[in-house]
């Protein structure tokens, strides 16, 4: 009988959500938890506890602009996120889109010289997150699912998995789980997301 092959990987969990004491917060510890017990290395990002400042300065937006891109108020995560195997990001979505916080890492980590390369002179554009070959959505609506995706086109996953996926490895595996309509949501509904998410997580490597 063949054996199934688990490989190890380095994972950044990044969550953004201000109370602890939250659901999303019991997602993201679960994420960790199961990740460690599976023998991968994680890199646990709390953005709120953390205190990661989400305004690009205009500095740096200066610096974006002509590809002179200054990333020193911010390093640590520029540097996390070029060195990861798998990213995973854990939140809810807040009027169809992610927190603010959230938007801010993306809008100043995932710049020029990090996420994508650009040449001015044919206006291309390449990823330059190869060394992610795993990238995960963990996250929570408070509207049912078809107001998010009949009525609101989805926006929220289409920025996720059609913008910031294809900056990452072409062969790039992917998983998108949400918890709809939280706003009646049970205790029933929620171990059971919660219990999906940890056999996700657990099947990952």
């Amino acid at each position: 009988m063949a054996t199934a092959l688990f490989f190890i990987m380095l994972i950044q969990v990044v969550h953004c959500h201000p109370l602890i004491e939250s659901y999303n917060h019991a997602l993201f510890r679960t994420i960790v938890e199961t990740l460690k017990q599976n023998g991968h290395e994680v890199v646990a990002t709390d953005l709120y506890r953390e205190g990661f400042q989400p305004a690009m300065t205009e500095h740096e937006r200066r610096t974006y602009v002509d590809m002179s891109y200054d990333r020193s108020a911010f390093a640590a995560y520029a540097k996390t996120l070029k060195e990861v195997e798998g990213l995973i990001l854990c939140f809810p979505h807040w009027w169809f889109s992610m927190p603010a916080v959230l938007k801010g890492w993306v809008d100043r980590v995932w710049g020029p010289g990090v996420a994508f390369t650009y040449d001015a002179k044919d206006n291309h554009l390449a990823p330059a997150l190869g060394n992610i070959r795993l990238f995960g959505v963990v996250t929570t609506y408070g509207s049912p699912w078809w107001i998010v995706r009949l009525f609101a086109g989805d926006a929220g996953r289409k920025v996720l998995m059609r913008g910031m996926k294809p900056m990452c490895a072409k062969a790039v595996r992917s998983f998108y789980l949400a918890h709809y309509d939280m706003d009646h949501s049970t205790d029933r509904s929620r171990r059971a997301f919660l219990d999906k998410v940890r056999r996700t997580v657990a099947g990952l490597g």
